[in-house]
Order: C-alpha cells, then sequence, then structure tokens
C-alpha cells in the first residue's frame, strides 16, 4: 500500500495519508507524494474540491516524523513547497476540506488548516504539542492558525501546546461540524460533492476573494469583489443555475449536524 493514496470520487478528489501504524506521521516520502497530489489537483480542470483525511479512526496527521525529520528539510523542493509537502502552496483556487479523524496536532494541525474549512469526528484532538519538542510551526501555522481562530485562541494554543477536543476546537471555529467517530470522511465527501455542482465561477471567485480580502482595507476589498465577480456575472452555469430557480427546480441546501 502506497504512504499517501489518492481516488477520484466524482469532481472531488481525496488525498488520504496512509501510514496508521505511525499515527500518519510525515516522513520525506510522504511529503514529496502529497506534494504530487496537491499538485495533480490544482491543475486537473476536472476536479473542482480536494479532501484531505488520514487512514484509520486514531489519528488524521500527527506531523513531522521527528525521527525521521532532517530528511523532511532536505527533501528537494521543500524550500518552496513546505517541509509537510504543500502546506507553502498558496495558488490551489479550488475548495480544499479537511476530514479530521484521531489525533490533528503539530504539523498535522497545519495541513488541515491549510485547508478552507475542517470536519471533525468525535473523537478528534487538537494541538501545536510540538511546542514540548521546540519544533516550530514552520508549516503556516503562526499565520494560518490565527486567521481561522484569532489571535488570542491562536496564541493559546502555539504557547501552551495543550491539546483540545472536537468540541473545543468548534468553539474557537477551528472546526466546522462535529460528526459521529468514523464519520468525517463521508461528510467531508457529501459537502465536497454538493459543492462541485454548483456554478463553479462565483464559488472560486468568492473564494478567492474572501482569501485576498484578510489582506487589504475594506475598500480595496470590495473593488476586488466586484473586479473578480465580472467573469461569474457572464457564467453560463450562472445563467443555468438562475433557469432553474425559475423553473422551480430549488434543491435544500446541505444542513449542518444538530
Amino acid at each position: 500500500m502506497a504512504k499517501v493514496e489518492t481516488k477520484r470520487e466524482d469532481m472531488v478528489y481525496v488525498v488520504q495519508i496512509n501510514r496508521p501504524e505511525s499515527l500518519n506521521a510525515v516522513d520525506a516520502e510522504i511529503a514529496a507524494m502529497l506534494e504530487e497530489a496537491v499538485t495533480e489537483f490544482k491543475h486537473d480542470d476536472t476536479l473542482r474540491a480536494m479532501v484531505l483525511t488520514g487512514a484509520g479512526d486514531v489519528s488524521f496527521c500527527t506531523g513531522a516524523d521527528l525521527k525521521a525529520v532532517e530528511g523532511l528539510t532536505a527533501r528537494v523542493g521543500s524550500e518552496e513547497s513546505g517541509p509537510m509537502g504543500f502546506s507553502r502552496i498558496t495558488d490551489v483556487r479550488k475548495p480544499t476540506i479537511a476530514a479530521v479523524n484521531g489525533y490533528c496536532l503539530a504539523g498535522g494541525l497545519e495541513l488541515a488548516c491549510w485547508c478552507d474549512f475542517r470536519i471533525a469526528a468525535a473523537n478528534a484532538r487538537f494541538g501545536v504539542v510540538n511546542r514540548r519538542w521546540g519544533v516550530p510551526l514552520i508549516d503556516g501555522g503562526t499565520q494560518r492558525l490565527p486567521r481561522i481562530v484569532g489571535l488570542g485562541n491562536a496564541l493559546y494554543l502555539i504557547e501552551t501546546g495543550v491539546m483540545i477536543n472536537a468540541e473545543q476546537a468548534l468553539r474557537m471555529a477551528l472546526v466546522q461540524e462535529i460528526v459521529p467517530e468514523g464519520k468525517a470522511l463521508s461528510r467531508a465527501l457529501e459537502l465536497a460533492k454538493i459543492l462541485t455542482n454548483y456554478p463553479f465561477t462565483s464559488l472560486v471567485n468568492d473564494r478567492l476573494a474572501a482569501y485576498e480580502g484578510l489582506s487589504i482595507g475594506l475598500a480595496e476589498g470590495i473593488k476586488l469583489e466586484k473586479e473578480l465577480h465580472r467573469s461569474s456575472l457572464k457564467d453560463s452555469e450562472m445563467m443555468d443555475g438562475l433557469k432553474r430557480f425559475a423553473d422551480g427546480r430549488r434543491p435544500e441546501p446541505p444542513v449542518p449536524p444538530d
């Protein structure tokens, strides 16, 4: 079995770290395979969403394999793509979802934060536990965590190394849904398949405007939104969607779990 497995589910690309005997810790081989998978997703126009997960129900990813950490930083391309494989790739302009089962720690948390949002199984646990060993966050954690959970919550996690459960992560907005144990991947796939069937130009432009707007002022962000959506308003998929609405074909939106 490969250490990273990929499969296509309609227009969704599932990327699974497959090293459960080591809690899905990432070594240089896995990092290279993750970079390759994300690059393939980025360039394949037939794929509209990606789901990242870990094999088994015990661990999503516990971060870098600290017994082989030198290989991660020495890996060809790691400076550009990030030691964990793809954390420094910031131009994937399509939706990404993390399906988090069990431990999501250290560099694994950084990979989950790379995704647009996170679906957590009830047994999920999150933390910057690498704080105990003096290992820094160098796969985007210091930049993405504050943007997701706010500065105070981010520094609480980063400085203390505390491990939090799924309910605590939900209160911080680190995760967006909690589902029963073993159901994170199926729920992430369900959502991914729904959004891949939405008119896509407006979706990816909304996504891009939200990300790019974080680093500019409100007036500039409003202008960016207007410019991006010039193409959305001409999109044939939107026109088809409006026709379906006018014809009374109005499917219900997805509903979060209770």
